[in-house]
């Protein structure tokens, strides 16, 4: 009986090239995982607002104030917490504005974004919680796609590792001041955020839909449950200078810790004082007030139609309840 010898790879090679050329263009796979990360956010997240009573196609319009506010505070996020990267002796400022060669903040990412779509929210009169909560499965899939970016770029890996699926970097790729013997394999941090990720979305549309979660909760589960994993994933790292050593801990651990505390807390808070059948809020949009303002002191088209509807069916229900048998005019 003859015998067949499997070839079982004893590592994760990294690509050849991350970057293919259609004449004098340049298609990077960095930027087509941003990309498809954003559709697949803006997909997932028009579901979930449609079914929570929004317009179809607002995520849409949401998202092209969200997405550049995004890009431009990761960017800004990544150099500040990376700076020697790009100043210093030997270094070159300008490559702070090379975006293609990597390095985005998703703390800087998250912080901008929620800037953009806040603004929006304001001029369309929308709860900005609301929209959180239909965003954050979305947010989810995004950074999951995202990451396969840092791996055609060789980033976002870990520190040596023997195991199976350890990850093979280019020596130019190798932190600076760093050298390891040949053959040397890293954690593949990037495959294990992802992973994480996806994980995270089962958990988040399981427990949403099991105990009807609303009023920002859903995005507060979201900051949770990313950030338990990025904390134990960031400490892995080593691929980047980031101002490391803060009390010994890496800058990463310590937003991921204070960030899981304070959506801990909201996520706490809230559910008390939104007990069932209080869980799921009425409306996506703010209500107006009788002087034609909502709660933040604006005045839009959606809110009046909100108001009208919220005062009619109220008026309803006064009628049936003071003559139980008087069927209301049609």
């Amino acid at each position: 009986m003859n015998l067949i010898a499997l070839t079982i790879p004893l590592s994760i090679p990294s690509p050849s090239q991350g970057v293919w050329h259609i004449g004098p263009l340049p298609i990077r796979a960095y930027a087509l995982a941003i990309i498809l990360g954003v559709v697949a956010a803006v997909w997932v997240g028009e579901k979930r607002w449609v079914a929570r009573g929004g317009t179809p196609g607002q995520i849409g319009d949401i998202a092209l104030w969200a997405v550049p506010a995004g890009l431009i505070g990761a960017r800004l996020y990544h150099v500040a917490t990376d700076h020697d990267l790009y100043f210093g002796e030997g270094k070159h400022a300008i490559d702070a504005l090379k975006v293609w060669h990597g390095g985005l903040g998703i703390w800087g990412a998250i912080a901008g974004g929620l800037l953009g779509a806040w603004l929006y929210t304001r001029r369309h009169n929308i709860r900005l919680r609301v929209l959180a909560d239909s965003l954050a499965p979305g947010l989810l899939l995004a950074q999951a796609i995202g990451r396969f970016g840092n791996y055609f770029n060789q980033e976002l890996y870990g520190r040596p590792t023997k195991l199976p699926w350890g990850l093979e970097i280019s020596p130019d790729k190798w932190p600076d001041g760093m050298t390891f013997p040949l053959g040397t394999t890293f954690h593949p941090t990037f495959l294990y955020e992802a992973l994480w990720n996806l994980a995270g979305i089962a958990l988040l549309l399981y427990l949403d839909r099991q105990y009807k979660l609303g009023y920002g909760r859903v995005f507060a589960l979201y900051v949770m449950i990313y950030t338990a994993g990025r904390g134990w994933i960031e400490s892995l790292r080593i691929d980047t200078i980031e101002l490391n050593n803060v009390l010994g801990l890496r800058w990463g651990v310590w937003m991921s810790i204070i960030l899981f505390a304070g959506a801990a807390a909201y996520f706490l808070v809230t559910g008390r004082r939104h007990r069932p059948p209080d869980t799921r809020e009425p409306s996506p949009y703010v209500e107006e007030r009788a002087d034609g303002t909502d709660a933040n002191g604006a005045t839009g088209a959606t809110g009046a139609t909100v108001a009208t509807e919220s005062v009619d069916t109220s008026a309803e229900h006064d009628l049936n309840a003071k003559n139980p048998s008087q069927t209301p005019p049609e």
